[in-house]
Parts: structure tokens; C-alpha cells; sequence
């Protein structure tokens, strides 16, 4: 049946509740903004509040008899050529574990490419799975890392082959992409389902010049966040399911078992009106955002001390099948600094805001919200920076290891080494312990040592001159990283 894209079921219902004039005796307690602090109502708008009515019992029914949210997931379905879809207000972050539970239960195993992000690490903790580590396509130039290919994941089912299915992230933040079509044909070969952790992918399934979107590439399951490529509100995410390797009914409860029983109307108004926008008119938002990023892309090249990466330098044997260019990853190394200094140099002189920041690069992620005023300012920014770069030097030296030293051994499960009896030690007592917390320079939120990985000295001596230098690893028990949580069982660390 063809689905009338002009409807937004939360948006028309959320308008409804208003011409009705409902009057609630039920949360939320600022009743339609009248109780709210007047000070807040200043800053937020009293459309915030307007908007922030009950899922159940506000928007819909008591027993959701308009079935409002089911229509607007439909929609959803359909317009990214899925066969269900579901919306959470817990971000990605849910989503994501959500999705390796209906895999794989406590002490399986789930192939997981080991470029996760962090959700994907607290995933593994919270549900006791086994992971067998995917090793990404390493860049030992530039220091970063490409999504797995499908021969390295042929080679963990022929070594695991009691592994109950696959997850990898692509797009990565730095806009590199995976064979998913290949990785699919792996997984279904022997009926193992592929998860894909494409939180920055909401754009993919509306131009044809992106690369390929995981549910036509024959992913089982992806995971989006509405709010990073699209224009939805923060924490607003879909999860994404196709064919019968997945169950639907165990899927949904896994997300019922997660997320939260007070579901953000506001959210979901965002993440269906952005279906509405992009299906209705993505493909050409998405040609000028194209044609406007590739044109920001010659400019910054034009500046001294500054590369852009593109397809060149990320695609090819051995590094990345495809390649997103709406995130703009500018490498500086020419500047003599780090992303760090010239990210807050940036930010203190422009109020420009800079995404992706480690020790050579920084990124500027352009949306199709984005016009020739804003890049502009951008451009302006960057010319500044380029300008102004002596005074960022002598930058301090991120030690960054080789790839061969990048993995360490995985003593123990992540969630035994979280929840095992801890210490916190000096760093330079850390070496050869078993880390009991995650270490993860933010963003992008990949973890350079897991709970359950025996610390070693190149990773320490890494995550220590990036604090140094500016770094952020804000989930580690001291960010400072003066001490380090290790297991305090010796005979097991």
C-alpha cells in the first residue's frame, strides 16, 4: 500500500491535543508551561512545554487506541525501504543494546567490530555477551581506523562459528563506510543476522550519491540517530528491522526492557517531522548540501597548512569501500599543532564549534541545514586559524601507537572486569593490570582500552600525552588519568 508521506501522525495528533483544549490532572506537572519557573520559560519557549504531553493518555489514548506512534513508525519503514521500524527518546545508545540482546544472550558470542562506540562496550557489560573482536582496516599514516571487511569477518565465523551474528559501525565519524553488502552475504550464509551501528547514516537512504543505506545493503538490523546527519531533536533514534533473522516480537520487548516508560512526545514530534521533510524533499536538501560541502571542501584546501581528507585518502585496498563527505575531517598536521588547541582556539575566538577533535585532525559536519552563511563563517574561522597557528606552538606530542600495539589481550569479559572488586592505582602500576573501566577519548567515543583488556604500556603513554594535550576521556574514574581502575584480583590481572 503507497503511504501518504504529507502525514506526520505526532505532529497532527500533538495539534489535535491542543484544538481540544485537553486539560490534564497527570504529568508532566508543568501543565502546559503555567507551572513552569518564568526564567525558564524565557530561555526554552513556551512551545517546549506545549509540546511535552504524555505519550499515553495525552497524545493518544489510554491504550493507544489511534495508534499514533505505530502509523508514524510505519511511515518511517516505509520511507527508508524497511519492514519495521521502532522510535526511542534514549538515543542511539539504547537502540544499539537493544539490538545485540535480541542477538545474542548472556556468554554468547556476537561479532563486534572493535572501532565500537562506547554504547556498544556499556552493551556488552549490561548483557554479559562474548565478543569476538572484528579488527578494523588500520591507517597507520594517519592514525585512524576504517570498518572491518568482510573477508575478517569470513574469518571470525570460520573461527567462532558458534557466533551468533555480527555488528559493525558504519559510517564511521569519519565518514568511512564498510562492504555491507559483502558483510550481509557472510552473515546470511550461514542464517547469521548483521547488525549495523549506523548512528551517523539518518541520510543515507535519501541520495544516491551517499553510500549504500544498511537496509538495502541487506542489513538485519540498523540503528540511526535522527539527531546527528538529520534534524531531529538530541537523543532522538530509530532502530530499523528487515527479514525473519531477527524476531520482531523479541526485538521490541528487548527495547521495552531498556528504555524508558516516559517517552519524550517532543522527540518523536522531531523524528517524524524529519521523515515528512526527507521524504517529501531529501534528495534535493541533500544535492545542495552536497554541492555546498564540495565546494567548502576546495576552499579549505586552499589554506595553508590544511588538508581535506576525501575519497583518496580513505577509500581503496585495505582501507574503507565508501565514503561520506558531509563530514568535513580537515587534517592539520601542516598547522604544527594538535586538533585539540586548534578546536578551542576556534571556539574561544570564532564561537565555532568544531565536531570530531583528536591529536592531528578536526572536523566540521555539514547538514543540508547548513548555507553559505554558515560556511562562510566557517571558512573565515579556518583562514584565521591558519594565520594565527604559531601561537599554537609547540603543540604537546600525542604518543600514538602503531596498529600492532593498538590491541591488547582480552583477559576477561568486559562485564566481569566492570563489576569485579576494583582499585584504583598509580598509573605507572597500571601496566600489564586488567582494566576495570572503559578509557575513551571523546569524541569520537571509541574506547582505546576495554574492561577486561590488560593495559599496556604504548596505550597508557598514549591516552596519557592526549590528556596532556587536551584529550578528553571523560569516563574514567580519574579523566586525569593520574590513576587508572584496574581489577584488584592479581592472580587474574
Amino acid at each position: 500500500m503507497r503511504r501518504n508521506h504529507n502525514e506526520a501522525p505526532v505532529l497532527d495528533a500533538l495539534a489535535a491535543y491542543h484544538e481540544r483544549g485537553e486539560l490534564g490532572f497527570s504529568p508532566p506537572g508543568h501543565k502546559q508551561a503555567r507551572g513552569a519557573d518564568p526564567a525558564v520559560r524565557a530561555v526554552l519557549g513556551d512551545a517546549v512545554f506545549l509540546g511535552d504531553v504524555l505519550a499515553t493518555g495525552g497524545l493518544d489514548s489510554r491504550r493507544e487506541t489511534s495508534g499514533v506512534l505505530r502509523r508514524a513508525e510505519d511511515l518511517m519503514a516505509d520511507a527508508v525501504h524497511a519492514e519495521h521500524t521502532f522510535f526511542s527518546t534514549c538515543g542511539s545508545s539504547l537502540s544499539v543494546k537493544a539490538a545485540m540482546l535480541s542477538v545474542a544472550a548472556p556468554h554468547q558470542k556476537l561479532l563486534v567490530g572493535r572501532d565500537a562506540h562506547k554504547s556498544v562496550i556499556a552493551g556488552l557489560i549490561l548483557s554479559g555477551i562474548e565478543p569476538v573482536w572484528l579488527e578494523p582496516r588500520w591507517d597507520a599514516e594517519r592514525h585512524l581506523a576504517h570498518p572491518p571487511s568482510a573477508a575478517t569477518v569470513e574469518r571470525a565465523f570460520a573461527e567462532h562459528p558458534d557466533a551468533r551474528g555480527a555488528l559493525v559501525t558504519s559510517p564511521t565519524p569519519y565518514g568511512t563506510a564498510a562492504d555491507l553488502r559483502a558483510i550481509a552475504d557472510v552473515c546470511h550464509q550461514r542464517s547469521r543476522p548483521l547488525i549495523v551501528d549506523e548512528a551517523w547514516g539518518a541520510h543515507l537512504p535519501f541520495h544516491p550519491d551517499l553510500p549504500s543505506w544498511a537496509m538495502d545493503a541487506g542489513a538485519d538490523v540498523c540503528v540511526t540517530s535522527i539527531h546527528k546527519m538529520g534534524s531531529g531533536l538530541e537523543q532522538g533514534s530509530v532502530f530499523h528491522l528487515q527479514g525473519d533473522l531477527v524476531d520482531h516480537d523479541t526485538l521490541a520487548s528487548r527495547a521495552d526492557l531498556l528504555g524508558t516508560t516516559s517517552p519524550s512526545v517532543l522527540l518523536y514530534a522531531g523524528i517524524d517531522g524529519w521523515r515528512r521533510q526527507m521524504a517529501l524533499g531529501g534528495r534535493a536538501l541533500l544535492s545542495k548540501a552536497l554541492d555546498l560541502t564540495a565546494s567548502v571542501r576546495r576552499r579549505i584546501e586552499e589554506i595553508d597548512g590544511m588538508h581535506v581528507n576525501g575519497e583518496k585518502d580513505f577509500c581503496g585496498p585495505g582501507a574503507a569501500s565508501e565514503f561520506d563527505p558531509l563530514p568535513v575531517i580537515i587534517d592539520i598536521e601542516g598547522l604544527g599543532t594538535t586538533g585539540y588547541r586548534a578546536a578551542d582556539w576556534l571556539r574561544s575566538h570564532h564561537r565555532v564549534d568544531m565536531h570530531l577533535v583528536d591529536h592531528r585532525r578536526i572536523s566540521a559536519q555539514i547538514t543540508h541545514a547548513d548555507d553559505a552563511s554558515t560556511t562562510g563563517q566557517l571558512l573565515t574561522a579556518l583562514e584565521d586559524l591558519s594565520r594565527n597557528a604559531h601561537t599554537l606552538r609547540p603543540a604537546p606530542e600525542v604518543l600514538v601507537p602503531s596498529p600492532a600495539e593498538l590491541r591488547p589481550d582480552q583477559v576477561c569479559l568486559p562485564r566481569d572486569a566492570f563489576f569485579a572488586e576494583t582499585e584504583d592505582v598509580p598509573a605507572a602500576e597500571a601496566v600489564g593490570r586488567v582494566a576495570a573501566e572503559m578509557m575513551t577519548p571523546y569524541p569520537p567515543g571509541i574506547p582505546a582500552v576495554l574492561p577486561g583488556e590488560r593495559i599496556t604500556a604504548p596505550l597508557l603513554r598514549y591516552l596519557r600525552s592526549g590528556v596532556e594535550a587536551g584529550m578528553n576521556v571523560p569516563d574514567t574514574a580519574d579523566p586525569g588519568l593520574e590513576t587508572v581502575r584496574v581489577c584488584a584480583d592479581r592472580e587474574n590481572s
